[in-house]
């Protein structure tokens, strides 16, 4: 990246970034700082340091730890601005469904009930893609273990995501596979599920059949009959609804691509969509910039239950709430756990919190919402997509191939990354660090992707589920 030189956040701060040199992206004291003394980065402290560091100093895990420790008390202090609106009009390609959602691909889905039958699946998924090549945006089966001996909560779980896999809007059809002896068997699936379109959602328990490959592609025909019906048309941005989400983050990822999918956030919200903030330890440490920007107390009080919740999830196992950020986060230049939650809320833009949702619940409210779920990659981009997302903005400074059952936006906090790992990355914001402007750009190439442009994980076939578990197997 040339010469190094240094950002400098905030004027608060008493550490600046590097960029360029052997400490690419991470902190350098400005100043001597004291024993005990926090370090200021974003205008937070992101910790304190462990002994005397002086100027020009490196500043990371050796002489710095957090100053997090467990449940806290929160105060409403209100900084919303209310609902903000743009003037211009922008529309995308997509497919209006009969019961009025807006999807923006024309896919089939098989939505395994268990993972006894995810061979099945794959099967059939591969069959189908043969004979009914190019009637759809393609048919894509989503493996997982569970089903079947989970117990309590963590079964309900496990259909909370399956019914919001099964009612996403991308999906033009949708085959429910079975066996027919799991806890989460058809008919005990069909009552959590509730009202669906036969023409739209098909059954099958293989059990029931001689020839379970031969009966599900008579199923996918119909359901490829039925998707033929739709062909894209005009629809309003406000009907698009986009996930937030980081993983792999570097240094830059604090500086380019997460504030730059804040300031996309903002704009599609003013612009009448919706965004989906998760990853809730990774806003432990920078939760009060949320909670203030909750549009009123019931929302606040839902975020702080958000947050506590999660950190009793913790606490009943034993681990320590702030056990983050991960290896790669630290060589990238990440610290601690604030670093890191600072960094990362940044993808929420300034926009009022308006709601939060739990696992497998689909967006009631216009604007920002925010999401329960860990951090884990491929566990949060299943439960956006659960929660409805049309697709993912997905920021990394290390990178990653990983792909949801949805368009997933990799977009590269550092050009070096994005210069050797084109086929997984779809958007640079490493120009950022000059003070290049990138928001517009990324609006655009969104709508582009909304109207049927393909992202790297589509093309390469990078999709896939991990359910969020917590509980008993038997």
């Amino acid at each position: 990246m040339g010469d190094t030189k240094t950002i400098r956040i905030s004027p608060l701060d008493n550490v600046v970034v590097n960029v360029g040199g052997e400490f690419d992206g991470h902190k350098t004291a400005i100043r001597d700082i004291k024993e005990g003394e926090d370090i200021i980065k974003y205008g937070y402290p992101i910790g304190h340091a462990t002994r005397d560091i002086k100027a020009g100093e490196h500043v990371h895990t050796d002489n710095v730890k957090t100053n997090l420790s467990g449940i806290l008390e929160y105060k409403y202090e209100s900084v919303a601005k209310g609902e903000q609106k743009a003037d211009s009009e922008v529309c995308f390609d997509g497919f209006v469904r009969e019961d009025g959602s807006v999807g923006i691909r024309n896919e089939i889905w098989i939505v395994n009930t268990v993972g006894c039958i995810n061979k099945t699946s794959e099967a059939l998924a591969r069959e189908a893609n043969k004979k009914f090549e190019g009637k759809t945006d393609g048919i894509f089966n989503f493996v997982h273990p569970f089903g079947c001996s989970q117990l309590g909560d963590d079964q309900k779980t496990t259909q909370a995501i399956l019914k919001g896999l099964v009612n996403h809007p991308n999906a033009a059809g949708v085959l429910v596979l079975g066996l027919g002896c799991e806890n989460n068997n058809i008919p005990v699936f069909k009552e959590v599920l509730g009202d669906y379109n036969p023409e739209r959602v098909k059954f099958m328990s293989t059990q029931e059949y001689d020839d379970e490959v031969e009966r599900g592609l008579e199923l996918i025909g119909e359901l490829v009959e039925y998707a033929q019906k739709f062909k894209r048309e005009k629809c309003d941005i406000s009907k698009l609804v986009v996930g937030l989400k980081c993983g792999g983050s570097d240094g830059f990822s604090g500086l380019t691509a997460n504030p730059l999918v804040g300031q996309f956030s903002d704009l599609l919200i003013a612009h009448g969509g919706s965004t989906i903030l998760t990853e809730v330890p990774e806003m432990f440490g920078a939760e009060t910039l949320l909670m203030n920007r909750c549009r009123d107390e019931e929302t606040f009080g839902k975020t702080v239950d958000l947050i506590n919740n999660f950190k009793e999830y913790f606490m009943r196992h034993n681990q320590v709430v702030y056990e983050n950020p991960s290896p790669g986060n630290k060589k990238g230049g990440i610290t601690t756990l604030e670093d890191k939650s600072l960094g990362c809320v940044q993808k929420s833009g300034t926009s009022d919190v308006v709601d939060v949702i739990q696992i497998g619940e689909h967006v009631k409210k216009q604007g920002l919402n925010l999401l329960t779920g860990p951090g884990n990659d491929i566990v949060a981009v299943t439960n956006l997509t659960a929660a409805g997302c049309h697709l993912i903005l997905f920021t990394t400074g290390r990178g990653t191939p990983v792909g949801a059952p949805v368009p997933t936006v990799k977009i590269a906090s550092n050009s070096g990354l994005a210069e050797r790992k084109p086929h997984w990355i779809d958007f640079n914001a490493g120009p950022m660090v000059d003070g290049e402007a990138l928001a517009s750009d990324l609006f655009s190439y969104v709508v582009e992707v909304a109207s049927g442009k393909q992202t790297n994980n589509e093309k390469n076939g990078y999709r896939e589920i991990s359910i969020f578990k917590d509980g008993v197997v038997l």
